[in-house]
Order: C-alpha cells, then structure tokens, then sequence
C-alpha cells in the first residue's frame, strides 16, 4: 500500500501541501505536566513490545573511543527520503557523542543478544570491550557482530519531545545478515 501511495504521488496527481510553520522548540512546563504517574505511565506502556536496538557511532577527536547505547525507541519514518528516527533521554551521556560525530549505526539486535545490549545500556565505562564490530560503510559507526540488521545514517534533524530529543536520520546504506534468527524484544520489563 505505501508503495502504490508512493507511486501516486510521483506520478503528479497529489496537489502540493503546504508546511505547516514549525513549532516554537520549548520544554513542558511545570504547569503543562498531566496528572499521570510514571511508574503506572511506565507500566501500561510497558505492555506495547519492542524490538531492541544498539545505536553507535564513530568516535570523534579526543574521545577515546566509539560511543553507543541501547535503544527500544527506533523507528522507520519514511520511504521517500528513506529516514530512520530514535527518541533518546536529554540527560544521555552518549547523545553529545554522537551528535558530535554527526553520523550514526542502529544495529538490530538478534534475540540471543540480551547480555549485549545490557553492557549497553549502562552509564559509563568502555561498553565496546570485548565487542566485535567493523565500520559501517559511510559513517564508520560500528557495525555490531551478530546483528540482524544495520542502518548507517547522518543526523538529519533533531526536535524536542519532554525529556527526550526525537533524532531523525538520513539513511545511507543498510543491510541485514543471512540469518533467520529471532530479533531481541523488550516486554514488561525484561527481553523475549
């Protein structure tokens, strides 16, 4: 369906559509805040699976290595251009990182990957010891041995989202691995 929608609208016969003026960039007020708590926030949204990735990226000039950190909330987001999003938390450590290298790798995750995507998911210290990896062909963000799937991207875009950046990618190249393993998921708090 998104392909014959695609099709359509290169074939001219969409009426062009206005942007609509781009949001003033702010964060929620004390005031704005709803009346949700966030262990039940936590909880119910718990119950919607996701499937776990481990976004990386090269290291830049004085750091002293690649930087990377687990990821539940990726996404694609669009066919044409073929963009990619993330959503990670504004007190990351990693983000800065890999806003700095300006390029990115989302590694998807195989289901017998749990162990890594825990040394992922820490504060601190090197989470690439004893990991194996290659460059990624464009950005040279570590390719993640084991994978299912890698994505090589550029930052595109960065927006707010409460206490988290929503980052949009610009896909430049991407693979999956001749396997037909099961992707690792997250469910209620623990993988699948």
């Amino acid at each position: 369906m998104a392909a014959a929608a695609v099709r359509y609208l290169r074939a001219g016969h969409a009426r062009p559509v206005e942007a609509l003026p781009r949001p003033e960039l702010r964060c929620v007020g004390e005031d704005e805040r709803a009346p949700v708590d966030q262990a039940e926030f936590r909880r119910v949204l718990g119950n919607f699976a996701t499937g776990v990735t481990v976004v990386t990226s090269p290291a830049t000039d004085g750091e002293p290595g690649p930087a990377g950190f687990a990821c539940q909330s990726f996404s694609s987001l669009s066919l044409d251009p073929p963009l990619v999003s993330f959503m990670v938390g504004r007190t990351s450590t990693t983000w800065p990182r890999i806003a700095r290298a300006g390029a990115f790798c989302v590694n998807v995750l195989a289901a017998h990957q749990g162990e890594l995507c825990r040394g992922f998911a820490v504060r601190g210290g090197d989470k690439f010891a004893g990991v194996a990896y290659d460059a990624a062909p464009v950005s040279g963000s570590p390719r993640l041995a084991g994978a299912l799937a890698w994505i090589d991207c550029t930052v595109h875009a960065v927006h707010t989202g409460g206490d988290h950046l929503i980052v949009v990618g610009r896909v430049d190249d991407l693979a999956t691995t001749d396997t037909d393993e099961a992707p690792l998921l997250f469910h209620k708090g623990r993988f699948l």
